[in-house]
């Protein structure tokens, strides 16, 4: 392999190895509960977003998104059971003292001023409002909670926090219109997203074309150093066997400084991110994007255009081309450079997986695990990886790190590029269901590993140790989706479900079936040689 293209390896692996939690992504992601707010009576609401949508003068005009409070009776769910109530601004503004007139079942809009939640719930219940809306003074939402030592927590109309632009919109609304009403409801998610199904089938489809791939390349240069063997009867390759052209193996203290690097690429992203920072992330993936989707164009359009594929030209700086990379290579420029100027429409994310499984593709053809002693140090580090930055983090740096920089905090982006992602399709919410590249990737070479291996000693399906690796990787990454769920959308560590069925499966298949040795050392069956049988027979012969 040449060093342009070692590096770009390098770069795509440090890269992909940032995000590995699939998780729901959106500007109103539920929010949840959390151990410092304790619930108690009266006061033990889960923290629920609420949709505030409003009427100008009859007409339907913009949808906010508020924050439900610990306390007030809970919101209803489905829209057609929400009343629509006129809004009313309070006087005082604040609400911290009983208004001068009635609101006569009116939601009232308050500022966050400097009284305590509850007392302007029970001020706003007092004057017969249906409804508050407090206005925090940030553009962040606030969780409401009670004090330890409320004990006036008997109140029964619902408290929503709105931001601070939310508020100035509707006050504007307010002072130019005549009537201005509300309707507030809190839409449940479903249990299960139809793009979870299908992030599922593209990540494990993903890495079922790549471990063929890379198996049938093996296969093929078994085959070609085969011939090359029986070709040679007067002199014995004193060479190890190659797995192929361009062929990056993977060792021990490679796989562990993997990890270490991506730790400490993690937590520069984590300090420095901001929208330079993710725009330098744009053009990583975009170059990324275009090597592996001009290597799989190729390699599937070199069956229809065979001479074109092997007829090069040398071209400065990059080496001898061929015609038919030559010709694929502006479509494959092109395609990213559309796909990064557009990268924040509704249909971006078609691009961005499209890039993102061709880059996975040709990173799993052209890194390869030599062994299951690599794959399990890999894993096994990378498993520890995904928890420490997800959970342990907190402790740290009092947020999860990796879900940090997954949403791309602080950046003004809507999450970095190295993820795959599909809108949610029935979610009220909207967003998107994701799945970070390195969930995909590092266990995807482990399975291509298997593959090379059962096709290599010439195993069945059912008798080889692909199948039940791909089935083991297929019901981790559901489990993951099951937790996620299960969890309320709390971003889950796939790599935690996804490691222990993995590598669990393939060693214990590999020792009850008497294979582990060769499996953990050499990492492929023992071939006789030709060359040896040829010359055995040929000294054979000569004796007789």
């Amino acid at each position: 392999m040449d060093l342009k293209r070692l590096g770009w390896v390098i770069v795509v692996l440090v890269s992909i190895s940032l995000v590995c939690h699939p998780t729901s992504v959106t500007a109103g992601d539920i929010v949840h509960d959390d151990d410092s707010a304790p619930k108690k009576p009266g006061c033990a609401n889960d923290f629920v977003l609420v949709k505030v949508q409003t009427w100008v003068n009859g007409i339907e005009n913009e949808e906010y998104v508020g924050v439900g409070a610990r306390f007030g009776t809970t919101i209803v769910s489905k829209e057609k059971n929400a009343n629509q109530v006129k809004l009313t601004l309070s006087d005082p503004r604040d609400c911290c003292s009983m208004p001068k007139n009635k609101y006569a079942g009116d939601v009232i809009m308050v500022d966050r001023g400097h009284c305590k939640f509850t007392v302007k719930a029970n001020i706003a219940e007092s004057a017969k409002a249906s409804a508050v809306l407090i206005i925090n003074n940030q553009k962040e939402l606030y969780k409401m909670v009670c004090d330890p030592d409320e004990t006036d927590l008997d109140i029964h109309i619902p408290a929503v926090m709105l931001p601070q632009d939310a508020g100035a919109s509707l006050e504007k609304m307010l002072m130019n219109s005549s009537s201005v009403s509300v309707q507030l409801y809190s839409p449940k998610r479903p249990l299960v997203d139809v793009a979870e199904v299908f992030l599922w089938l593209m990540a494990v489809g993903t890495i079922l074309c790549a471990s063929y791939w890379s198996a049938w390349s093996a296969r093929e240069a078994a085959i070609e150093q085969d011939k090359l063997l029986k070709d040679a009867e007067d002199e014995i390759p004193n060479t190890k066997p190659i797995n192929g052209t361009g062929v990056v193996d993977i060792n021990t203290a490679s796989a562990v400084l993997f990890v270490v690097v991506a730790s400490c690429f993690l937590v520069m992203l984590y300090k420095l991110m901001s929208y330079w920072f993710v725009e330098i992330l744009v053009i990583l993936f975009c170059i990324g994007g275009i090597e592996g989707l001009q290597t799989c164009l190729v390699a599937l359009l070199s069956r229809w255009f065979k001479r074109a594929s092997e007829s090069y030209i040398k071209v400065p700086f990059f080496g001898a081309i061929s015609y038919l990379t030559l010709a694929v290579s502006p479509f494959c420029v092109a395609f990213a450079v559309v796909w990064a100027y557009y990268r924040k429409a509704s249909f971006a994310w078609i691009g961005q997986d499209i890039l993102g499984i061709a880059l996975i593709i040709t990173v799993l053809q052209i890194v390869h695990v030599p062994n299951l002693k690599v794959g399990t140090v890999l894993l096994g580090c990378a498993f520890m990886y995904d928890i420490f930055w997800v959970f342990v983090s907190k402790k740290l740096f009092h947020e999860s790190v990796m879900i940090v920089v997954a949403r791309g905090d602080k950046s003004g982006e809507d999450g970095i590029p190295m993820l795959l992602k599909i809108p949610r399709m029935f979610d009220p919410w909207g967003g998107y269901s994701i799945i970070g590249f390195g969930d995909i990737l590092l266990p995807g070479l482990v399975i291509a590993f298997s593959l090379r291996y059962d096709w290599l000693a010439n195993k069945s399906l059912r008798a080889g140790y692909f199948l039940w690796a791909m089935f083991a990787y297929g019901l981790g990454l559901l489990i993951t989706y099951v937790a996620l769920n299960l969890m309320d959308g709390h971003g889950q560590p796939a790599l935690l479900y996804i490691v222990p069925f993995t590598l669990g499966t393939f060693l214990t298949l590999g020792k009850k079936r008497g294979d582990l040795k060769v499996l953990w050392r050499r990492g492929e069956p023992e071939r006789p040689c030709p060359h040896f049988h040829l010359q055995h027979s040929h000294e054979l012969t000569e004796e007789k």
